[in-house]
């Protein structure tokens, strides 16, 4: 079709096409459908009336004709909206050729020839040689308005300067949801932003963030609980089985299950051995009813006594070398005090899950003091207890628990990477079947290709901003939800703050420009500055004392 046809495009009943100081509801089609599939479109437009539409100065009309920009059609008494995934200009140096994403559907207002009762998909596909027309400001707010869902905005939408972009909160968090980003893009503060909006939204929440690098704490102090090695206090008797296995036992193979059997033994004992083990008629070695450590070693002991032959004593020996070191590390004291024998399980719990929360929702569990080799088993526990305080309180008034794991991709890493088995499992598992005990989790990340692929196909909503890397990219495109994926080729030429939101906590998928986020709510996750800093001097004895006495005493 040439150009001179295609400005011919206006019919009978409509006004000429008019690019300077007219209203949008006055503008002409701007090219038309050439070929249909299932969820996208191939449309021709006319290059010239392109090119004057994107410089069009008149505030109602959206910038339509850009890559991620939006465009309508009709289908009957239906305006169709779609998403602009890609422009090629055509041989003849006219013809521009789009490759456009439906988005959804809505009908037509005859009063303003907009759209109204805008809903996402299509049910009525336009016919090839359909007229294509720009959207107007008017179309996308109705396009992007709220209904009277709780929601939540966080930014503005692409390419408008003031249509909100907003999070409906049931969607996003009861289907999980992953932030994902390359360092440096803003990934903590848009965290804690749409946190900071959640929590004003509903104060009497109850969000748990394991927090690896203590970026958080500053985000949400006055807001929120915040726990670290020096008053985590969590009684080592919380851990099941498998937990105290990662922790106490370091053997492999055939001497790995030999030490299982004895610490299950050994542990049974220790926790019959408790007053309250004669209120709990199915005991067994996960139930969470305390013991003391001196009981499990003077087990461990009794058993190695039993035996004949000084040879099979290397289980109980590896076992009582493991507790004696754990106890006597003071890195470990926060878990394996003696102090934290007595039944605190209700306070623990209360004080994790802000229940009550008393307008202070969050609880940010600052996991960078605890020692690395028993991180992971921390993480497991925490989310263990978030899954099963939920399973135990379901004949209850439901209290429904967010979980966000900053880095996620050392907890729930893809198959190629080795980790804890524990936190890996529990994850998996919230993922899966967490949304029916109403437990939400939340996944942020820095290396989605490193992410379980299992587990990010389990979150209802994606929100991506830059990512540098194209495997990371290829990894989060084959994730993302329904006609997200076109809208993702924008993910390289994201602007820091920026991001594109996909799934089911958007009415449509969105590229959003983030709010600036009060100095006071931000993360401590700036980068240090080496030009400034290294121009500085002096005091750098008294420092390097400092440093070293809080390294030798493992605590801040």
């Amino acid at each position: 079709m040439d150009a001179m046809n295609m400005r011919g495009f206006v019919g009978h009943d409509e006004e000429p096409v008019s690019l300077h100081g007219r209203r949008a509801v006055a503008l002409g089609p701007i090219g038309s459908i050439v070929e249909i599939s299932g969820a996208g479109a191939k449309v021709r437009f006319d290059g010239q009336l392109l090119a004057a539409l994107a410089d069009d100065a008149d505030p109602s009309i959206a910038r339509s004709g850009q890559v991620g920009s939006q465009i309508k059609m009709k289908a009957g008494h239906w305006w169709l909206l779609a998403n602009i995934r890609s422009l090629r200009l055509e041989t003849d140096g006219e013809g521009v050729t789009a490759e456009i994403d439906f988005l959804g559907e809505g009908r037509e207002d005859t009063a303003t020839l907009g759209i109204r009762d805008f809903r996402r998909g299509i049910t009525h596909y336009p016919a090839p040689g359909v007229r294509v027309h720009p959207v107007t400001q008017q179309d996308m707010r109705e396009m992007f308005a709220t209904d009277d869902r709780p929601h939540v905005e966080i930014g503005t939408v692409y390419p408008t300067e003031d249509v909100r972009g907003a999070l409906y909160v049931d969607a996003f968090l009861g289907k999980h949801f992953a932030l994902l980003g390359s360092t440096g893009t803003g990934k903590s503060t848009a965290a804690a932003l749409i946190l900071h909006r959640i929590r004003e939204l509903a104060p009497q929440g109850h969000i748990v963030m394991i927090d690896p690098h203590g970026e958080y704490p500053a985000a949400f102090e006055g807001y929120g609980a915040l726990f670290d090695v020096e008053n985590l206090a969590m009684p080592y008797w919380l851990m099941n089985f498998e937990e105290h296995a990662e922790v106490l036992i370091t053997s492999e193979g055939s001497e790995r299950q030999r030490d299982l059997d004895v610490l299950a033994k050994c542990l049974h004992a220790a926790r019959a051995k408790s007053r309250m083990a004669e209120c709990v008629p199915k005991l067994t070695v996960d139930s969470p009813v305390p013991y003391l450590l001196s009981d499990l070693l003077n087990f461990i002991v009794t058993e190695m006594g039993k035996l004949d032959r000084a040879g099979d004593t290397g289980p109980y020996m590896r076992l009582k070398t493991k507790i004696e070191e754990l106890r006597s590390d003071p890195r470990y004291t926060f878990m394996f005090s003696g102090m934290l024998v007595a039944d605190t399980m209700g306070q623990f719990l209360g004080n994790i899950f802000r229940l009550p929360s008393n307008g202070k929702p969050i609880s940010i569990i600052d996991v960078s003091g605890v020692p690395s080799e028993i991180t992971s088993v921390v993480v497991a526990m925490l989310s263990r207890m978030v899954f099963d305080y939920a399973i135990w309180s379901r004949n209850e008034t439901q209290r429904p628990i967010l979980l966000v794991c900053e880095e996620a991709h050392r907890y729930v890493p893809s198959d190629r990477v080795q980790t804890g088995a524990a936190v890996r499992r529990i994850l998996e598992r919230i993922a899966k079947e967490g949304r029916k005990y109403g437990v939400s989790l939340g996944l942020i990340s820095q290396r989605p290709s490193d992410l379980a692929e299992g587990v990010l196909s389990q979150c209802g909503t994606i929100i991506s901003m830059r990512l540098n890397n194209e495997k990371d990219q290829a990894h989060v495109r084959s994730a993302m939800p329904e006609g997200g994926r076109g809208l993702l080729e924008a993910v390289p030429a994201l602007r820091n703050r920026e991001c594109i939101i996909c799934g089911e906590g958007v009415s449509v998928p969105i590229r959003v420009a983030l709010d600036t986020l009060e100095e006071a709510k931000r993360p401590s996750s700036a980068d240090p500055s080496f030009a400034s800093l290294w121009q500085e001097s002096g005091g750098e004895a008294e420092l390097l004392g400092r440093v070293i006495n809080r390294w030798r005493r493992q605590g801040r």
